[in-house]
C-alpha cells in the first residue's frame, strides 16, 4: 500500500532529538526560543510564538483581540472543523461565506457577510495556495467598513478595523506577491502536525505582523503568559539563579511547544526551501503533467504570476461525477493498494454545525468543489515510480466508473 502522507523521519532528524533528549531539557527551553527566532527570521515577520497545534495558535489570537459573547467571525465554509471550532470556544458565532474554484475564500463573500458583530476575519489557505491578501486587507479597510466596525476591548479599539487571522496551516512556505505567508496578514498561524511539510509531530505558530504602533515584543510576552496557564514565568525563565518565584496572572491554557518538537523543527526548517519544497513541487508537477491528458481531469492551481503553493496538498478533481460517485472512486483506488483522502468535508455538513443550522446549500461553489475532490499522496519521500503507481490506480479507477 502507497500511504498517504507520513511524516519525513531521517537520521538528522533522530540525531538532533536525541541531543535534545541527551541535553536533559525536554519542554518548552532553548530550542523552541531559537525555532521561533528562525522562524520569525524566515517569515521576515517581528516575532513569532511556537506553540503546540495550530489551533492554539487560533483561538490565542482570537483570546487576545477579545472575541467572545455576540461576536461574529467570518470563516470558509471549506476547511477544516478546527478554524470554526476555535470561534465556538471563544462563545462567538462563525459566519461561514463561499469559496472560489481554488478552494480559497471569496473577498466578494467576506464583504456581504460583514456586519456589526464582525471582529476577525480568517482565511484559510486551502492545500498551500495563498488567499487573495491584498484583497481581503483591503476590503476590511473599506471607510464603510471601518464604519461599522463596534470595538469593544482596547486591542480592538487600537486596530480600529477588523483584524485579519491567517489560518495558514499549510501553507509555510507559501509566496504571494514577492512575500512569504507569515506576512501577509495581522497573525498568521502555522501547523507542524505530522501530516503536515513542516512538521514537529504535533505543534503550530504564530506569527505577529500587526500595524507599526503595536508592540510586538509587549504582545509576544502577554501571548506567553496566556499560553502557559497564565504564569508570567517559564519553565526557562526559572532556572535563573534566585527567580524560582512566580505568580499566576490569568487563567490561562496548556499551549506550549516542547523542546523535542522544536529539534525537530530546526532541522526541517533549515533544508525546507532547497529540499521539501523543491520535492513536493516535482510530485505536483508530475501528477499534472499527467492529468492534463484527460478532459475529466481538473488540474489543482498551485502557481501564478502572484502566487506559489507551497504544495501541500494536491487536490485533483473529476468532472461530471455525483459525490457517491466520487466516493466509488476512491474506494477504488484504496483497491489498487493506494491511499488517498479528501481535503475537506465542508464544515457546514458536519453533524455539529449543520445541527446548529448551517446548512450545505448555501454555499453551493463549496460543496460542488467537495464533491469531486480526490486528495492524492504527496510526500518527501514518495518515489517518481510510485507517483507512477498513483495516477495508473486513480486513471483506471475514474475510467471504471465513469463507463459503467
Amino acid at each position: 500500500m502507497i500511504p498517504f502522507s507520513p511524516p519525513r523521519i531521517d537520521q538528522k532528524i533522530i540525531d538532533e532529538v536525541v541531543d535534545t533528549l541527551k541535553s536533559g531539557w525536554i519542554t518548552t527551553g532553548p530550542k523552541t526560543k531559537l525555532f521561533e527566532k528562525k522562524l520569525a527570521q524566515y517569515c521576515s515577520v517581528p516575532r513569532v510564538l511556537c506553540l503546540n497545534s495550530n489551533t492554539a495558535g487560533l483561538e490565542l489570537m482570537l483570546r487576545w483581540v477579545g472575541v467572545g459573547e455576540g461576536d461574529e467571525v467570518i470563516v470558509p465554509a471549506y476547511t477544516y472543523c478546527a478554524t470554526a471550532n476555535v470561534v465556538v470556544h471563544c462563545g462567538a458565532k462563525p459566519v461561514f461565506v463561499d469559496v472560489g474554484n481554488d478552494f480559497n475564500i471569496r473577498v466578494d463573500a467576506i464583504e456581504q457577510a460583514i456586519t456589526p458583530r464582525t471582529k476577525v476575519v480568517i482565511p484559510v489557505d486551502i492545500a498551500g495556495f495563498p488567499c487573495d491578501y491584498d484583497e481581503i486587507n483591503a476590503a476590511i479597510r473599506k471607510p464603510s467598513v471601518r464604519a461599522l466596525f463596534n470595538p469593544v476591548t482596547p486591542e480592538q479599539r487600537l486596530l480600529g478595523r477588523i483584524m485579519v487571522l491567517a489560518d495558514a496551516a499549510h501553507s509555510v512556505g507559501a509566496f504571494y506577491k514577492g512575500q512569504k505567508t507569515g506576512k501577509l496578514a495581522d497573525a498568521t498561524v502555522f501547523s507542524f502536525h505530522a501530516v503536515k511539510n513542516l512538521t514537529t509531530a504535533e505543534g503550530g505558530a504564530v506569527c505577529l505582523n500587526l500595524p507599526e504602533y503595536f508592540d510586538k515584543d509587549a504582545i509576544y510576552n502577554e501571548l506567553c503568559v496566556k499560553s502557559l496557564h497564565g504564569q508570567n514565568k517559564d519553565a526557562l525563565a526559572k532556572t535563573k539563579i534566585g527567580n524560582w518565584k512566580y505568580d499566576v496572572v490569568e487563567a490561562g491554557y496548556k499551549f506550549n511547544m516542547t523542546d523535542i518538537q522544536a529539534s525537530m523543527g530546526l532541522v526541517e526548517l533549515e533544508r525546507y526551501d532547497s529540499d521539501m519544497i523543491v520535492r513536493r513541487k516535482e510530485i505536483f508537477d508530475r501528477y499534472s503533467d499527467k492529468f492534463k491528458n484527460y478532459s475529466w481531469a481538473v488540474v489543482p492551481k498551485y502557481e501564478s504570476e502572484e502566487k506559489k503553493s507551497s504544495y501541500h496538498a494536491y487536490l485533483f478533481r473529476v468532472l461530471s461525477v455525483s459525490e457517491q460517485q466520487r466516493d466509488e472512486i476512491i474506494q477504488r483506488i484504496f483497491e489498487k493498494e493506494v491511499a488517498v483522502n479528501v481535503h475537506f468535508i465542508p464544515v457546514p455538513m458536519l453533524s455539529y454545525y449543520r445541527e446548529k443550522g448551517y446548512d450545505i446549500k448555501d454555499y453551493p461553489k463549496t460543496y460542488e468543489n467537495y464533491s469531486h475532490e480526490i486528495s492524492l499522496p504527496v510526500y518527501y519521500d514518495l518515489t517518481n515510480e510510485q507517483v507512477d503507481i498513483v495516477l495508473d490506480a486513480v486513471i483506471r479507477s475514474v475510467e471504471e466508473v465513469k463507463n459503467k
